[in-house]
């Protein structure tokens, strides 16, 4: 992959995820914090200009910042996230999904659950 098109890639990482995000602050249930960390992220490796804007962003900077001085993550955050991800594995119980996915996602929402868990609150 050329330089160009990767960054093309990040970019369009970092402009998807922010729009999550915007999406996630007037709606409760979409987790706003992940995407904007993941367009902070995306923005530093394809657009700069962007990035900057995030950081200094009123409502979006502060969370990027505190993720990267403390690795912290809003407390509200974490329980939504944590909501969502017993939310979704319910519905997969309940829409009858195969024992193996049941298994498979069940491991993977824990291991997620304890990361948010061990990362510090803000």
């Amino acid at each position: 992959m050329n330089s160009l098109s990767g960054r093309t890639g990040f970019k369009i990482l970092a402009y998807t995820s922010i729009a999550l995000a915007a999406i996630g602050v007037v709606l409760p249930l979409l987790p706003t914090t992940p995407f904007v960390l993941l367009a902070a992220w995306s923005a530093s490796k394809g657009s700069p200009a962007f990035s900057e804007w995030l950081e200094s962003h009123q409502t979006f900077g502060p969370a990027i910042d505190n993720w990267r001085r403390r690795r912290a993550i809003p407390l509200k955050g974490k329980w939504l996230a944590l909501v969502m991800l017993c939310a979704s594995w319910s519905v997969l119980l309940v829409g009858g999904a195969a024992p193996v996915v049941l298994v498979a996602t069940g491991l993977m929402f824990s291991v997620l659950a304890c990361y948010l868990l061990t990362r510090a609150s803000c």
